[in-house]
């Protein structure tokens, strides 16, 4: 339940920064758009997010068509690791093995930027 929260609370931050942050904006612009999702392993909790300089949207689970998922072995997994977002607790879960990384990294460094500007 808390990861669902967390996860919905997210996309509420994402649209926030859109309206309000001049930078993130720009960055997303530069980028054309990027279409990501989290989710547990086995599917249990899934949320996509579709980003584009027009909006963005919000949904449950996970189209195939996707630029980047990021995949947790459950969810206290998915929480500890999203509380802290770093490159090196992700480093860290892909080397464990608790989180997977499914599409190019190129586009999770650009999520990083993203994000730093929530």
């Amino acid at each position: 339940m808390k990861l669902r929260l967390m996860l919905w609370l997210l996309a509420f931050l994402l649209k926030r920064a859109l309206r309000r942050k001049a930078r993130f904006r720009e960055l997303l612009t530069e980028m054309r758009g990027l279409d990501w999702g989290i989710a547990t392993e086995d599917l249990a909790i899934a949320r996509h997010y579709r980003m584009t300089p027009r909006g963005i949207q919000s949904g449950r689970g996970l189209p195939v068509d996707l630029d980047l998922e990021l995949r947790f072995e459950d969810e206290a997994t998915a929480l500890r690791v999203l509380r802290k977002p770093t490159q090196q607790t992700f480093l860290d879960g892909m080397m464990a093995g608790t989180v997977r990384l499914v599409g190019d990294s190129a586009d999770l460094q650009k999520l990083q930027k993203l994000l730093r500007h929530l």
